[in-house]
């Protein structure tokens, strides 16, 4: 399961969906790998496998994590409806979970910034730096401080999560597309160019809902001049 996370992190659908295969073969129980399944048949294209994967997935298992990714495979289908389902979900187990002595802020303030109440994700992700700072947490604050319109904070977080000096040593399309779309609110054209074309040479299949926003982030910020400065 672990090998099949490593081979879709690289944008290898086909090598992420074999392990995962294996690793239900193996282990018909493994969830984490029946989501993996889902996440690498989305990439191929696989739609209605896919659902079924995530489906069976979130059912069986009590975690409050994969409500998300299948949330944001249907609302890329069009399907609100059903998406709004699966974030409700989450935020039900995540209730449940913190009820058992489980931390399920990070996930929370994550589904918070994109799907709900982004100034409440800002609180939550805050709190959750001030607990235990760490790169995951410092690009999901970065992100929802973007989403409030607080750009130039949030740039100051995704460089955290992004710069290998600063500890950002993990390179992760979800990371680096973050900060280029923060760069591109705040007018650093060059930048933001550089990562989200980053963020899709390290995985062109990282998000179904943020992989088209990427591409359409570029198409818009065309390509840097060839002229000289002005004079």
């Amino acid at each position: 399961e672990q090998a099949g996370r490593l081979a879709f992190e690289r944008g290898d659908r086909e090598e992420a969906l074999r392990f995962f295969q294996e690793a239900l073969r193996t282990d018909p129980d493994q969830r984490a790998a029946q989501a993996g399944q889902g996440r690498a048949l989305a990439a191929l294209g696989r739609t209605t496998d896919a659902l079924s994967a995530y489906q069976a997935a979130s059912a069986k298992r009590p975690g409050p994590e994969y409500p998300l990714e299948l949330g944001e495979l249907y609302e890329s289908l069009g399907l609100g409806q059903a998406a709004r389902v699966e974030y409700d979900l989450l935020r039900d187990r995540v209730r449940g979970a913190e009820a058992a002595g489980a931390d399920g802020q990070l996930l929370l303030g994550r589904l918070e910034a994109d799907h709900g109440d982004p100034a409440e994700a800002v609180r939550v992700l805050r709190a959750e730096w001030g607990r235990q700072p760490g790169t995951a947490v410092a690009d999901a604050l970065g992100w929802a401080l973007h989403r409030t319109g607080a750009d130039e904070e949030a740039l100051e977080f995704a460089a955290i999560a992004t710069d290998g000096d600063k500890g950002g040593g993990v390179r992760s399309a979800l990371h680096v597309f973050h900060r280029g779309m923060i760069e591109r609110s705040l007018d650093r054209y060059g930048p933001a160019r550089r990562h989200l074309r980053e963020a899709l040479t390290i995985n062109p299949y990282f998000s179904p809902l943020r992989v088209p926003e990427a591409k359409r982030a570029l198409t818009e910020l065309g390509e840097p001049s060839v002229e000289g400065p002005p004079t």
